[in-house]
């Protein structure tokens, strides 16, 4: 299997997320399936695409506004995602939707995720000063 190389680590660990997700709430009460566990879900799904997207919006310089500004905005998008995300997890863990231990694993993942989201986003400011 080869190594994906062009894809940035915060999306790898997003598709991850993403993907633990989907696993553990695959046996979740049939009272939240098309509720919260939907919600938390399609959230994953959204956090993923809002990374894929800020990456594919190319900036030039620090005087492409229209770029950096559209870029910036998936960046946030995203970063909302993972902080109702985090709300939505604590809350399916207090329904008995997750397991205790399954909570603690997306917390890990989602602040993991969040550090290296704010770490690309700081990154794109310094490189972009203008």
């Amino acid at each position: 299997m080869r190594k994906k190389e062009s894809e940035l680590s915060v999306i790898v660990k997003a598709k991850d997320l993403a993907s633990y997700m989907f696993a553990i709430t695959e046996k979740s009460p049939k009272k939240f399936r098309f509720t919260l566990i939907s919600r938390l879900q399609n959230l994953s799904l959204h956090i993923v695409e809002s990374l894929y997207r800020a990456n594919m919006v190319y900036v030039q310089d620090g005087k492409d506004i229209m770029h950096l500004t559209k870029r910036k905005q998936y960046q946030k998008d995203a970063y909302v995602d993972l902080k109702l995300l985090g709300y939505m997890e604590l809350f399916a863990r207090e329904q008995g939707c997750i397991l205790p231990k399954q909570y603690e694993q997306l917390s890990i993942q989602s602040t993991e995720i969040t550090r290296l989201l704010i770490a690309w986003s700081r990154s794109d400011q310094n490189r972009y000063k203008g």
